[in-house]
């Protein structure tokens, strides 16, 4: 019975973070896209800090090392990837930008490699992360003559959004602090929020609160708020502890195929071969750089239903 709620939670949350992509894309056309991105985390900030507070006992970070690992997520986790995501989506697909930041997890293992070189990736670990970052030009199709034609220019954005968070990811995990995962997370999106009000004001982003009041922008707002935010992250939590680094990355892989659907069913968008062929580029260099750990973790699924 276990597996199959394991496998439910994890189908939900590749759902839920799929159809975020969706729910950016269609939000984008009321909302400025930082100020969007702020005010997402405005609500989710709030919703995880109270469960957190609710939760664990330190939900408060305290000391130098603690408040540093905040500020790492706010920056990258939070910030930088949503600024990037949300001004690149603006000029790409909802299917096209989960396919780009399913990425990160490739790039996670390649900036741990670089922090710490005695872990070197191995010369076939090199290859799946050329494949990857193959995979993400053939979705881009650069034009050499228009190299900063505005689809370019989105993905190279959102492959940023990827990158921040591949690096933030692996700072984060480097941090020696004991603070919770969820007292982390809320101040991070707090702060992260903080900073994205700041770059809004800074680009000039309009203010229209009459677009914000259309019921698509309020359900979109909402959604990625509570359900792909708050909701998103606290199953993200559970399947963690139940299924391990490895295996919960695998999300980023499933995340673009609901993504697609609900984008063609909702948004009309369409993926075109080449799209499928870069998605599929980076899905085999995500298993060339972790083909190890995903050895060792199919093992322990395999063991784990045999004795259920």
């Amino acid at each position: 019975m276990r597996r199959y709620r394991n496998l439910g939670l994890f189908l939900a949350l590749a759902a839920i973070w799929g159809t975020a992509f969706v729910a950016i894309s269609a939000g984008l056309e009321h909302f400025p896209p930082v100020l969007f991105a702020a005010l997402r985390y405005d609500i989710a900030g709030i919703l995880m800090l109270a469960y957190a507070a609710y939760a664990v006992d330190d939900w408060y970070p305290r000391g130098r090392a603690e408040w540093g690992l905040v500020a790492v997520g706010a920056t990258l986790l939070i910030a930088a990837y949503h600024v990037f995501l949300f001004i690149g989506q603006q000029n790409t697909t909802a299917a096209a930008a989960a396919i780009v930041v399913s990425l990160s997890p490739v790039l996670t293992t390649g900036f741990a490699r670089v922090l710490v070189p005695s872990d070197a990736l191995s010369p076939l670990g090199v290859g799946g992360l050329l494949i990857g970052l193959v995979g993400v030009g053939v979705i881009a199709r650069p034009d050499p003559s228009n190299l900063l034609a505005a689809d370019v220019v989105a993905t190279l954005l959102v492959f940023c959004a990827a990158a921040a968070f591949a690096l933030g990811s692996v700072l984060t995990r480097r941090a020696e602090t004991s603070l919770p995962i969820e007292t982390m997370e809320a101040w991070s999106m707090l702060g992260g929020a903080v900073l994205m009000h700041g770059v809004s004001l800074a680009l000039r982003e309009p203010l229209e609160p009459t677009a914000w009041v259309h019921p698509e922008a309020l359900g979109a707002l909402g959604y990625l708020a509570v359900v792909a935010s708050a909701l998103g992250f606290l199953l993200y939590f559970d399947l963690l502890e139940r299924l391990g680094a490895v295996e919960i990355n695998m999300v980023s892989y499933v995340a673009p195929i609901f993504a697609a659907l609900v984008g063609w069913l909702y948004l009309g968008e369409v993926i075109d071969a080449t799209t499928a062929v870069g998605f599929g580029l980076i899905a085999v260099g995500f298993v060339l750089v972790k083909r190890e750990a995903l050895r060792d973790a199919f093992g322990r699924v395999g063991w784990r239903r045999s004795s259920d």
